[in-house]
């Protein structure tokens, strides 16, 4: 009479074993892989899938690494240093950068404030040329010239207002220069001569006033320089004798230039006259008046008639 009994109803989440049906859907293999603790190259190795599975990456040119230089590990590179903070110029540098102007306030302003250095510039500094002073002076003379208005008088009172101070330029270097090259300084007569022509045909192109006063200025530049003229041929006259004067053709060009001063280098030319008297004196005596039995009194006797008559001695 054994009956078949139902099994008794137990509910499911009192059974053993339970285990969800989501999980039977997913492989096995997976629950394992997300169990276990991921590596970095795990990472890398995805990575490399992506990209290679990724449509924007070209099927043709395959990723790889670019070769290494040879012998880079061995070299290694060094970086430059960079100057962070800030420094002055080197002196030699700082030169460089200064115009001749600038060099020569520079260097006036350290000689005034040390005199000791001043003279030691003077004693090793080379002496000036002729044409090196000739040229400072024609430097001022074309500032002069240029700061004349334009149109006008140039005569005029007004003219002279524009161009006072360059003219008092002109003038001062002039008599800064004019003695640098007359003896006992300089004892080379050319070099004295060949400074006092250049400097005359500066105090030639001075301009001229309609003012009386203001053409003082020109007149006593005229009369400096005729004193320095006749100083320079005193000393050579002293020296040669004057003979350098005369063959050097030294007493033209002061004829010359007393004739455009309007003879106002008339000292000069006494002078001249005086230290070359003797050469003068010299040539007459060296041309005696011909006598008798010179041809050309001869040929002046055929002329007039009268060779061959018989001497006269008496008024009769």
């Amino acid at each position: 009479m054994n009956s078949v009994l139902p099994t008794p109803f137990i509910p499911p989440h009192l059974l053993p074993n339970r285990t969800s049906p989501n999980r039977y859907l997913s492989p096995p293999t997976t629950t394992n892989m997300s169990s276990r603790k991921r590596k970095p190259e795990d990472d890398g190795a995805d990575l490399d899938t992506r990209m290679s599975a990724s449509p924007s990456s070209s099927p043709s040119m395959p990723n790889r690494a670019l070769p290494a230089q040879a012998g880079a590990s061995s070299r290694r590179i060094k970086r430059p240093r960079t100057n962070i903070n800030g420094r002055p110029l080197a002196l030699h540098r700082l030169l460089e950068t200064l115009s001749a102007e600038d060099m020569r306030k520079i260097l006036g302003q350290i000689c005034d404030n040390h005199p000791e250095i001043g003279a030691e510039v003077t004693a090793t500094a080379p002496r000036p040329s002729v044409q090196s002073a000739l040229d400072i002076l024609n430097k001022y003379e074309s500032t002069l010239q240029d700061a004349f208005p334009f149109g006008g008088n140039r005569t005029s009172e007004y003219a002279y207002n524009r161009v006072r101070q360059p003219l008092a330029e002109v003038l001062d270097a002039l008599k800064d220069y004019t003695p640098h090259f007359l003896p006992p300084n300089e004892l080379q007569t050319t070099t004295s001569l060949s400074f006092l022509d250049g400097v005359t045909n500066v105090i030639h192109r001075l301009p001229e006033w309609d003012s009386y006063q203001h053409n003082r200025h020109k007149a006593d530049a005229y009369d400096e320089i005729a004193k320095a003229w006749a100083l320079v041929i005193r000393e050579a006259s002293k020296r040669g004798g004057g003979i350098q004067l005369r063959f050097g053709g030294w007493d033209q060009k002061l004829s010359e230039h007393n004739d455009k001063s309007g003879g106002k280098m008339a000292e000069a030319m006494h002078e001249l006259h005086t230290s070359l008297g003797w050469i003068d004196s010299s040539s007459q005596n060296s041309n005696p008046a011909p006598g008798p039995n010179d041809p050309a009194s001869i040929r002046q006797q055929l002329l007039s008639g009268t060779y061959g008559s018989p001497l006269r001695v008496g008024p009769w």
